[in-house]
C-alpha cells in the first residue's frame, strides 16, 4: 500500500512568506523573484524590510510567471508586461461584471 502525502498553502491576505518560500512553490529562482521585485512585477508585503516577506496570494502571480517564462521563453522584463496586462485584465473583467449586476436584465 502506498501513501500519498500533499502539502497544501492556504492562499490568503494575511499569511506571508519567504522569497525562499516563494521560489520553492513557484519554481522560479531566487534571482528571477528579486529582479521581478526590483521592476515591480511582483511586490513584497514592505520593500523598506530587510528580507523580502509576500503575501501567500503572490504565490499564484510567481506560478504564472514561471509559466510564462517557460512557455514563451520571456526574460524578466517580458514577464513583467505579460503579468501587468493579465492584471489589468483581470481588474477591467470585475468592472465589467459590476457594471452589468447593476444594469437591469429582462428574460
Amino acid at each position: 500500500m502506498t501513501s500519498l502525502v500533499v502539502e497544501s498553502v492556504w492562499l490568503n491576505d494575511a499569511d506571508l512568506c519567504s522569497l525562499e518560500d516563494l521560489a520553492e512553490f513557484s519554481g522560479l529562482s531566487n534571482e528571477e523573484l528579486a529582479d521581478l521585485v526590483e521592476i515591480g512585477a511582483i511586490e513584497p508585503d514592505d520593500r523598506e524590510a530587510p528580507v523580502y516577506l509576500f503575501r501567500s496570494q503572490t504565490i499564484v502571480v510567481a506560478r504564472t510567471a514561471r509559466r510564462l517564462r517557460d512557455d514563451f521563453e520571456l526574460d524578466t522584463h517580458g514577464l513583467a508586461v505579460a503579468l501587468n496586462l493579465m492584471q489589468r485584465i483581470h481588474l477591467l473583467e470585475a468592472k465589467l461584471a459590476a457594471m452589468d449586476a447593476k444594469l437591469p436584465h429582462s428574460f
